[in-house]
C-alpha cells in the first residue's frame, strides 16, 4: 500500500525514537547506523546549508543564488532522505528468520510477566523495534545478552 511521503517522515521519525541503540545491534542491523547519521543530520544540517549559503552569497553576490538555493536544499534533504529510509524499513514485514526471533523475544518477555504490547501474526520492523525496547528495558542482561549470542 502506497503512503504519502508526510506519513513516512511520521512513521520514520516514531522509528528513530523506538529502535533502541545498544551496541548489541549494530553488527545485525543497519538502522544502528542509519539512525546515529541521521541524528547527526537532523542536528547538523540546518545551521550547516544556513552557513554555506549565506558564505556562497557573501563571496560571490547575488548572482549565485540558484546555487546557493540548491546547496541549501541538498543539505536540508539530507535529513530527510534518513527519515525517509526509516520510515520506508519500519513499515516492511520482517523476514523469516527474524520473524522467528520476534516471536522468541515475545514469548521470552511474556515468561518473564513483562508488559508486552506488540504481537501480530505478520509483524513488521516496527513491533521488532517495539519488541527490543521492551526486551531490553524490562529484562535483566543475561537474557537480553542470549539473544545475541
Amino acid at each position: 500500500m502506497a503512503q504519502s511521503m508526510v506519513t513516512m517522515f511520521r512513521q520514520g521519525h516514531k522509528y528513530l525514537n523506538t529502535w533502541p541503540n545498544k551496541k548489541q545491534l549494530y553488527a545485525y542491523f543497519p538502522e544502528c547506523k542509519v539512525i546515529a547519521a541521521t541524528r547527526l543530520a537532523i542536528r547538523s544540517m540546518p545551521p550547516l546549508a544556513v552557513v554555506s549559503c549565506a558564505l556562497l552569497l557573501d563571496t560571490f553576490g547575488t548572482s549565485y543564488l540558484p546555487q546557493a538555493i540548491a546547496i541549501g536544499a541538498f543539505f536540508l534533504s539530507l535529513p530527510l532522505q534518513g527519515l525517509l529510509w526509516l520510515g520506508q524499513r519500519a513499515d516492511q514485514p520482517l523476514p523469516a528468520s527474524l520473524k522467528n526471533w520476534y516471536f522468541e523475544i515475545y514469548s521470552k518477555l511474556q515468561e518473564e510477566g513483562c508488559e508486552v504490547q506488540v504481537r501480530k501474526s505478520e509483524p513488521k520492523y516496527q513491533e521488532l523495534a517495539m519488541i527490543l525496547k521492551a526486551a531490553f528495558e524490562q529484562l535483566d542482561q543475561g537474557l537480553t545478552r542470549s539473544f545475541f549470542n
